[in-house]
């Protein structure tokens, strides 16, 4: 076994705190990956407080996990030592459903094992980013550009894709005008993938004072959602809307902003569901999406894109030992725009 250092959840109401366990050895198949940098995403909040329902304690989260391969089993074509390599939202998955055929494991039939608060095909849990070493199948590993800040590369594997991923299902690109609603971790990679691909981006945002960050970030005009007559003037106005938002908010007021066959699509997770009048739909065949993550594949896509493209998230780099006030920062939407920890203050 491969003894580990790391922060961990001992209970949905106790801080988190100092936690040692071991990995698993290498298998043929493994690669040993030194963790350098893991980001800080709003869902370790929601998991390590069980605010979702079924966590698993001791918890060790963190899913947008960048380091170095320091070892690799025996039958590793993809990677050899020293390579950057990363981990996103998910460790496993069944590979035989059709969805796992189709490179969309994060819709494994079956259920994906994800980097934290799972358990693997043994039964053991699963402990994610906020440690030191991490062992994963290379099927599962992405490679990581050394054209990229490293710092600045995590949270592409949880908000990077979870943006991207369905800009390119819906072909959003050139002469789209595309709202982004809420400039958040997601909200803000959203308004960079729409605006590099050529999309008339607006921010609608209830905070005031994000203006200057959304132009900032490329958008090319900002809204606030909380002004009737801004509100009012952009009925039927985008071709798609990209709703980023956690909160509790009136999806049939945003589906009043679309115009005929546009697409709502919502990647933020509210707390209770929200009411949606059929009205909002039919009255010009409009549609309302949603997109989760991405896949192993599409997840590497995106990443060679941002190499490309010099496409990397804003954010505040933390020690480990801040990880509580960082989540109470986040709670009160403290932080432009990502948590990043550098796991060598572990």
């Amino acid at each position: 076994m491969i003894p580990v250092k790391a922060y961990a959840a001992n209970t949905a109401t106790t801080p988190l705190a100092p936690f040692g366990f071991d990995r698993r050895e290498v298998g043929p198949k493994d690669v040993l990956i030194d963790i350098l940098y893991c980001g800080v995403c709003h869902s370790d909040i929601h998991q390590a407080r069980d605010e979702w329902g079924g966590s698993i304690f001791p918890m060790v989260p963190g899913h947008e996990i960048v380091g170095r391969v320091s070892k690799i089993g025996k039958d590793v074509k993809q990677f050899n030592v020293g390579d950057l390599a990363g981990v996103g939202c998910f460790v496993d998955s069944c590979r035989t459903c059709v969805n796992c055929q189709e490179g969309l494991e994060q819709y494994c039939e079956k259920g994906m094992v994800g980097t934290y608060n799972g358990r693997d095909k043994e039964g053991a849990p699963t402990y994610g980013g906020y440690s030191s070493k991490i062992v994963v199948d290379e099927q599962y590993t992405l490679h990581i550009s050394s054209n990229l800040q490293l710092e600045r590369v995590g949270p592409l594997l949880c908000a990077g894709i979870t943006t991207y991923s369905p800009i390119m299902h819906w072909n959003i690109g050139n002469g789209h005008k595309v709202g982004v609603l809420g400039l958040g971790g997601l909200g803000h990679m959203a308004v960079k993938f729409a605006v590099s691909l050529g999309s008339e981006v607006t921010v609608l945002s209830s905070s005031k004072n994000k203006e200057a960050d959304a132009k900032k970030l490329g958008a090319h005009h900002f809204a606030h959602t909380g002004n009737e007559a801004t509100m009012k003037s952009l009925r039927s106005h985008f071709d798609f809307i990209i709703d980023t938002v956690s909160a509790q908010h009136d999806l049939n007021l945003y589906l009043g902003l679309l115009k005929r066959d546009g697409t709502h699509i919502v990647v933020g997770v509210p707390p209770a569901p929200e009411p949606v009048h059929h009205f909002s739909l039919i009255g010009g065949r409009k549609k309302l999406g949603g997109s989760l993550i991405g896949g192993i594949k599409e997840t590497q896509e995106m990443l060679d894109f941002c190499a490309e493209r010099n496409i990397m998230s804003d954010v505040e780099v933390i020690a480990m030992k801040d990880i509580n006030g960082a989540y109470e920062r986040m709670l009160k939407n403290d932080v432009r725009y990502r948590f990043v920890i550098d796991m060598a203050t572990l």
